[in-house]
């Protein structure tokens, strides 16, 4: 199952392929080259498929708990000054996401969208320390009914030149479900408050709408 972000690239990049696969056969004699130069088009529709893929996911919905957003790796967990929306310290959880992982965005709590706002911005690589500040990126707040106002953000990477963003202020999201999706590298940050417990720890690989990145303090363990 592809993602709905991906059928325009998808469609153009599964032309493109046909034709230079046709192509190659018809003005290559040799052999060996033909066919190595046929399996490098080939792998690149594979690598644009595979990133445009959006697998079904079972979610198991606990408003005691809040799942990862994405698929990739936990690269920052700390405590830190969130000075967009709250003005106040927060618990920080940032995953990278490299061109091979799965890069749908999904909610990591259910509630109201508060807040929604698009900031343009630069594109450097998503691991560097000021990509949440100066990058591309999308900050939307959901209003969990046990964990109050949750913040993530969508954060484009150097390869990254689209991010898309579903949350609409007044709608509600549910846990799991579709809220954007990134092109090509990214990172996404959550902020959570100071009495979450968070459960994983650094450079540990995570599944969006699958791993639990922290509970609600005094919830299920």
């Amino acid at each position: 199952m592809f993602h709905k972000e991906g059928q325009k690239i998808i469609f153009s990049a599964l032309v493109i392929s046909v034709t230079a696969v046709m192509i190659i056969d018809y003005y290559i004699l040799h052999q060996l080259f033909k066919l190595a130069l046929q399996g490098a088009v080939i792998i690149f529709l594979i690598l644009i498929l595979q990133f445009f893929r959006n697998p079904k996911r079972n979610i198991r919905w606990d408003v005691n708990k809040v799942f990862a957003p994405v698929d990739g790796k936990v690269v920052v967990i700390e405590t830190v000054y969130e000075d967009e929306f709250f003005k106040e310290n927060r618990k920080q959880i940032s995953i990278f996401m490299s061109p091979l992982n799965v890069h749908v965005t999904r909610y990591p709590v259910s509630g109201e969208i508060i807040y929604s706002k698009y900031h343009p911005g630069k594109y450097l690589v998503a691991w560097h320390p000021k990509s949440s500040t100066l990058n591309e990126r999308t900050t939307v707040v959901v209003k969990s009914p046990k964990f109050g106002p949750v913040l993530f953000r969508q954060i484009a990477g150097a390869l990254a030149r689209r991010i898309v963003n579903y949350a609409k202020v007044g709608d509600v999201g549910q846990q799991g479900s579709d809220s954007g999706f990134i092109k090509f590298g990214s990172r996404v940050d959550i902020f959570l408050p100071l009495d979450a417990v968070i459960t994983v720890k650094p450079n540990q690989k995570v599944v969006g709408a699958k791993t639990v990145i922290a509970e609600f303090d005094g919830g299920e363990q």
